[in-house]
């Protein structure tokens, strides 16, 4: 029997396990197929690593070893010579930019997530007038480039006073058409309508039945809208360029553009702080993407 490949399942079927992992072989890729996959899927790996590659690569590096030596070769690991570099550039207030592009990430991405899930929850699971010309509206929010309402905001915000405030940054950056959409399909296939009625017959409020079930079922959906506006409010440069003045109060974005704005700056220092600015959103994939991708699919599946 151990040299049985067959095995016999709990129907009294008998069948051939799949070797290495693939599926069995009646629904099994052919090798070519399998061949071209891994070329395609090696060639992008590549696309989206290489340059991160170039980058830790280029921030040990000073100027001259950037342009005399070639791009993927390391130069004498000046780190400490590039960091003491990069805090005399900055004054020493690298690190608050820091931590203002976390703060501004992570408090939009926190709020903007509960709000998208619950407006596209609501739009898909009770009926109220004019909630298909919100979802329009919704969807037109979508195909309008942020750069259009930066200047809108702008002077609104200066009505308001909130420029060059940790709100000018805020704000803005929680409200998403996306994460709404998103929510709203999400919460249409996955938020079974009978297990609401159920809960209502129950006795539970609509307040507990969001807070206690609706959001455990759009986990999937919450971890997917986080980082979507957790990664633009990081990225975002426009924004912050128009709102905030105050050194202290700046992100990381502004603050490296600010260094690239000398004439001649110190390129190793900026290789050295665009590393760093990377390494948060590469800790947030890496913890979050078991919860991100046990979800990719669990929209699609209705019932």
């Amino acid at each position: 029997m151990a040299h049985d490949k067959t095995a016999v399942t709990k129907d009294g079927i008998r069948y051939r396990p799949s070797l290495a992992g693939l599926p069995p072989r009646s629904i099994a890729p052919s090798k070519t197929a399998r061949t071209i996959t891994f070329v395609i899927l090696a060639f992008v790996a590549c696309y989206f690593l290489l340059p991160i590659i170039w980058l830790v690569v280029a921030s040990t590096k000073n100027n001259t070893d950037l342009v005399s030596t070639p791009g993927f070769a390391f130069g004498e690991f000046n780190w400490a010579t590039n960091w003491h570099s990069l805090m005399a550039w900055t004054k020493g207030m690298f690190p608050r930019w820091v931590l203002n592009s976390l703060v501004y990430s992570t408090v939009a991405g926190a709020v903007g997530t509960i709000i998208s899930v619950a407006c596209g929850y609501a739009m898909a699971k009770f009926q109220f007038p004019g909630r298909r010309v919100l979802l329009v509206v919704i969807m037109t929010g979508l195909l309008m480039p942020v750069a259009l309402l930066t200047v809108p905001l702008y002077l609104l915000f200066i009505k308001m006073h909130l420029v060059n405030t940790v709100w000018a940054m805020i704000i803005p950056s929680m409200v998403s058409p996306f994460g709404v959409f998103l929510g709203n399909v999400y919460a249409d296939s996955s938020v079974p309508t009978e297990l609401l009625e159920a809960a209502r017959i129950d006795g539970a409020g609509e307040f507990r039945i969001f807070s206690t079930m609706v959001l455990r079922l759009l986990a999937p959906a919450m971890v997917t809208i986080f980082l979507f506006i957790f990664v633009a409010t990081w990225n975002n440069f426009l924004l912050p360029l128009m709102m905030i003045t105050n050194e202290s109060l700046q992100p990381v974005t502004q603050g490296l553009y600010g260094m690239m704005a000398y004439f001649a700056p110190d390129k190793g220092a900026v290789m050295l702080a665009s590393v760093i600015g990377v390494i948060p959103l590469v800790i947030l994939f890496l913890v979050l993407q078991r919860y991100w991708q046990s979800g990719l699919a669990a929209g699609a599946v209705k019932g």
